[in-house]
């Protein structure tokens, strides 16, 4: 896979995935070089001014009145990191971290937080090495940002804290020394930057919406299997439905669902079983198109948030450097090759690292890794990949770019508000997914509703069947439910009510989280149930696209004769669906959502307005997919969105290593 280029602006909810859940490397576009130099040279001449200036010659919150002397501008840094990680709880998991190591990095990466290059390089070393910070889950409050998760990861960078690395957790300057990295020491506004910003509850946020998405179209498959087993009438799908209420989930829903049962022999027509079906069945486009729609919401508010800059202070050097002017610098210090990536940077992508002729050029960047002598184990060696890629000149300050003039402004971008409030959206929408799931898997099993013997047992009395296996569906709806309460209608004011009203966005991220957790299995759940009950009408006359997932399912689990635990039934499909092992037959009728892939179009440094779509693939909402075709042999491991099969694997204790 090839490395992630960032300069504060491209990052996309896709390229999250990859990084979060693979070894995808992550370096710094060269024009984000210059663009950050610019920032701290206006630091640097504040200091030389003496000017008073928050979080860099003043206390914190509370005590940004109190100045402090120059001469401890550094050690002020030091001590806000150490006093600030004071989070408690399980710690986050590796792919959380290694995701919010890169937002933080990309959004340094803007220019407006007056931190050297070298800090950024440092932390993407950290992440392409395999360093992962132990990160405790709880003690962020969502404004001033996630200030205790980030102090936990940013302690590594100075050699303090604790890493996971290769799978052991280490103290920080054991897990630097592990991977031959020196600990940093940070100057004036570098630990505050560090540590002011939204990416803890982001980048758990932006996983789980991207679950998610896949989840609401595993669901139609779940859906599709059931209405099967229970002869249902798929009329309700007919596209002159949907047209006359035009959601683009809805839509997209109803033509997925109708792809997936092209061709299927169990399906009935009105009147000839019962005139129509139940709400679980019939509405399913309306309710999954809806989760869709607000997923796609919340992941459109997410890709704006990744590519955000949400420190405080922030520097506004004066003259502001732009692309071009970064690639004339670099022309004017003799580095084509960076005076190419620096142009192309402004294309945006992974333009950034090509030369004028589109060839790799110039000498390795610092931080990117590069191949290691003795190969570490768990570690990143991305050998060829990286080594073309250039490294512009870095201006000084008072050379004419912005090094002593500009603006240094306070405000709320830390506030967690706009991401708090989607990911309490995104948890009330899938947990209304797994509820709908939960009823279709109550009309499988009950003999009154399904016309199968009870509890999908030929044996009933002297066995239960999968009497149980709806019990745990309805306790993981029935916490859900307690889970989709919002955390951001709650404030608690904080350092001396200086802090007077805050997020909770990182509650509702862990919230969010665990929603996701539990979809995950009630889906499960009803694909256990569904391939019981087709066992018993027969699945010969599956439709071909439902087919490949029925077949899937009795890979995993076999057919339920006398009574077994069904636990490790349970969790062995749930893996699979984390894994995305459990295929979408028809991608194409799903199409991989706008949102994951769109960024804001903001231009550099920002401006207004998005480029991002629906979070459907609109050049298909409405219209019909191509008709299934029957998977051969060793199909089943590409199945469902395909493209993407790479990023979607979990990333392995001390990940860092292959993604295979």
């Amino acid at each position: 896979m090839p490395p992630l280029v960032i300069d504060g602006q491209g990052l996309t909810l896709q390229a999250i995935a990859q990084v979060a859940r693979s070894a995808r490397p992550v370096v710094l576009a060269p024009r984000a070089r210059w663009r950050m130099a610019a920032s701290r040279g206006r630091v640097a001449a504040a200091l030389a001014r003496g000017e008073i200036l928050y979080g860099i010659t003043t206390g914190f919150g509370k005590l940004a009145d109190v100045a402090i002397p120059p001469a401890q501008a550094r050690r002020l840094q030091e001590n806000l990191l150490r006093s600030h990680a004071a989070g408690v709880g399980e710690p986050l998991p590796v792919p959380v971290v290694r995701a919010m190591m890169l937002l933080r990095a990309n959004a340094l990466a803007r220019g407006y937080s007056g931190v050297r290059p070298e800090v950024v390089e440092r932390l993407l070393e950290l992440l392409n090495r395999g360093i992962h910070p132990v990160v405790p889950s709880r003690g962020s409050l969502g404004a001033s940002g996630d200030l205790a998760p980030l102090a936990h990861l940013a302690l590594v960078l100075i050699g303090r804290g604790w890493a996971e690395v290769d799978g052991r957790v280490l103290p920080g300057d054991r897990a630097l020394a592990q991977r031959d990295l020196e600990p940093l020491t940070l100057e004036p506004k570098e630990g505050l930057a560090l540590i002011n910003g939204t990416q803890a509850m982001t980048a758990l946020g932006a996983l789980a919406v991207e679950e998610g998405l896949y989840l609401a179209a595993v669901a139609d498959v779940a859906g599709a299997l059931t209405l099967q087993a229970l002869r249902g009438i798929p009329a309700a799908f007919d596209p002159r439905i949907h047209a006359l209420r035009p959601h683009p989930g809805q839509q997209a829903a109803a033509a997925h669902l109708r792809a997936l049962l092209a061709g299927s022999r169990l399906v009935t027509e009105p009147g000839q079983v019962r005139v129509q079906d139940a709400y679980s069945l019939r509405c399913m486009p309306q309710v999954h198109g809806a989760v869709r729609d607000a997923l796609a919401h919340a992941a459109r508010v997410l890709a704006v948030e990744a590519n955000s800059v949400t420190d405080n202070p922030l520097i506004f050097p004066d003259p502001d450097p732009d692309p071009e002017a970064a690639a004339e610098g670099a022309r004017r210090e003799g580095d084509p090759a960076a005076a190419g990536a620096g142009a192309g940077a402004a294309r945006g992508g992974d333009d950034a690292a090509r030369g004028p002729d589109g060839s790799a050029g110039g000498r390795g960047m610092v931080g990117c890794g590069g191949s290691r002598a003795d190969g570490g184990a768990g570690e990143l060696d991305p050998g060829p990949a990286l080594a073309g890629l250039a490294e512009a000149s870095v201006p000084q300050a008072g050379d004419g770019w912005g090094g002593v003039g500009g603006d240094v402004l306070s405000g709320g971008n830390f506030h967690g508000e706009p991401v708090a409030l989607v990911l309490d959206y995104a948890a009330i929408a899938l947990a209304e997914l797994a509820n709908i799931a939960e009823r279709r898997i109550e009309r499988l099993v009950n003999p009154q509703l399904s016309g199968l013997p009870a509890f999908l047992t030929r044996r009933g009395g002297l066995h239960s069947g999968l009497m149980l296996a709806q019990y745990t569906a309805a306790a993981l709806v029935a916490e859900n439910k307690t889970l989709a309460v919002p955390a951001s209608v709650d404030s608690i004011p904080s350092s001396a009510n200086q802090e007077d009203h805050v997020s909770m966005g990182m509650i509702a991220a862990l919230k969010l989280a665990r929603v996701v957790e539990h979809v995950r299995h009630v889906l499960a759940i009803e694909l256990l149930c569904a391939a019981q009950a087709l066992d018993l009408v027969g699945p010969e006359g599956l439709s071909p696209a439902t087919a490949t997932v029925y077949r899937a399912v009795r890979a995993a689990v076999p057919p339920l004769g006398d009574d077994r635990e069904l636990a490790p039934d349970i969790a062995r499909l749930a893996g699979l669906l984390e894994r995305r092992r459990i295929p979408l037959p028809l991608p194409q009728a799903v199409g991989l959502p706008d949102a994951l892939t769109a960024v804001p179009d903001a231009g550099w440094p920002g401006g207004a307005g998005e480029r991002i779509g629906s979070g459907l693939d609109a050049g298909r909402v409405g219209s019909e997919p191509e008709p299934a075709r029957e998977r051969g042999p060793g199909d089943e491991g590409r199945a469902g969105w395909e493209s993407d099969a790479e990023h979607l694997r979990s990333a392995p204790d001390g990940a860092g290593g292959d993604a295979s």
